[in-house]
């Protein structure tokens, strides 16, 4: 069984968007997508983890700007492919705790990577997501909420807490994923130190928490 997070998402990639065609899912998917275009209008945005590009695309309808990167240029590729008409979006293949960047940028989303973001490496992870944007910033996570039957049923926990699914893909490889699910007061005690604003949107079968990074005036 593979465990490597990085090489499930490569050989996810032409399977990946299939999750997001199920029945019961359609009508958080368009609220999740109005919620995040409220959000992203009229802004300058860098995604992380933008895997095939689905939520590029709903966020590109209202942002001036999207810089979409992945770790995996599989499905980078993918998302090249779709239509984001006169939009200005680019893509880079770029891993977050090794991205360089001349300027900082004014707001980030990041779609389904919290889960995938080790209990004891969510403080480091939050660091660098908040020094990739300037102060004052608008930081937007979305994951999912575990629902049973629609969800892949965890099968293992670790000393941590942390919780892993075993998926299997299409070309018969089976992967054990690390898959969290916070709740709502773990993210705001996470968040309540680095971030100012926060807003809490809990839909049935996705979460999406946003906040405003901290300036350098401590009255703030």
């Amino acid at each position: 069984m593979n465990t490597d997070l990085v090489l499930y998402y490569k050989d996810r990639a032409e399977e990946y968007e299939k999750i997001y065609s199920k029945p019961e899912r359609q009508e958080d998917l368009k609220s999740a997508a109005t919620i995040l275009q409220e959000i992203f209008a009229d802004k300058q945005v860098l995604e992380i983890a933008c895997g095939t590009g689905y939520w590029t695309e709903k966020i590109a309808v209202t942002a001036t700007s999207i810089f979409a990167t992945d770790i995996n240029e599989s499905v980078i590729e993918i998302a090249k492919k779709k239509d984001f008409s006169s939009k200005q979006v680019s893509f880079g293949i770029a891993d977050i705790y090794n991205f360089s960047s001349n300027n900082k940028f004014e707001s980030l989303f990041g779609g389904f990577i919290w889960s995938h973001i080790l209990l004891q490496d969510l403080d480091k992870f939050l660091s660098t997501v908040n020094s990739l944007v300037s102060p004052g910033s608008t930081v937007v996570f979305m994951d999912n909420n575990f629902v049973e039957g629609s969800n892949h049923p965890i099968t293992e926990r670790d000393a941590h807490g942390n919780s892993f699914q075993t998926r299997k893909l299409e070309d018969n490889t089976t992967h054990l994923v690390l898959k969290n699910f916070p709740t709502e007061i773990f993210l705001q005690q996470k968040l309540k130190d680095i971030g100012g604003e926060i807003k809490f949107f809990n839909l049935t079968y996705y979460w999406i928490i946003c906040y405003t990074t901290k300036t350098n005036n401590r009255n703030e």
